[in-house]
């Protein structure tokens, strides 16, 4: 079996054990914490079939995940901020190489908050910004406040999907997917722009 297909049908068995348990929303958060640390796959894939068979649930798991990512980061800022000296070569390595992350700490002095932002949205391994934003000694309580609205903006997004097209929910969301996240990158980015020039 192919790796894509052994992936998807792990994915979806993990997705039927978290609708069948009692403590599913420990898991999509700890599921949340996971993605933004050391599993780079889009919690999305997991979220929205969770979502559409527990509607019932559908907010509290939109927050659930937001939570267990701000956790995430957090845990990736303190990765940053004391042990970057340690583990900075081998992350650099294997999430990005060492031109991309000197960017992106370039970025983080000078544009932190809604760099942090546009990452949290972005379809790019959030890894780069929490590290980054520890390395850099960026403010804790911006970047905790840039993820915790960037990360709502997509898994409240994905919960409003659903409860909007139901069923349908996901087949509108694989084809207009990338362009939300691209008019979404956008409006950030002209907030930033606007926000520099204003102040």
């Amino acid at each position: 079996m192919a790796p894509g297909k052994k992936l998807s049908k792990k994915m979806a068995q993990k997705t039927k054990q978290l609708v069948d348990s009692k403590h599913m929303l420990k898991g999509i958060t700890l599921s949340s914490f996971l993605e933004s640390t050391i599993v780079p796959i889009p919690l999305e894939a997991v979220m929205l079939p969770l979502m559409q068979a527990r509607r019932e649930s559908l907010w509290q798991i939109a927050a659930m995940a937001t939570l267990g990512c701000v956790i995430g980061a957090i845990f990736g800022y303190a990765l940053g901020y004391y042990l970057f000296d340690l583990i900075g070569e081998w992350v650099i390595s294997t999430f990005f190489s060492q031109d991309q992350f000197e960017n992106v700490k370039n970025q983080m002095q000078q544009q932190g908050f809604w760099f942090v932002m546009t990452l949290g949205i972005a379809p790019i391994p959030f890894q780069v910004a929490m590290l980054a934003a520890g390395a850099t000694k960026y403010s804790l309580p911006l970047f905790i406040l840039a993820t915790i609205i960037a990360r709502s903006l997509r898994y409240f997004g994905l919960a409003a999907a659903v409860y909007y097209a139901g069923d349908k929910a996901e087949q509108i969301i694989r084809r207009y997917k990338l362009k939300a996240i691209i008019m979404a990158t956008i409006i950030v980015l002209i907030l930033w722009w606007g926000a520099n020039t204003l102040f």
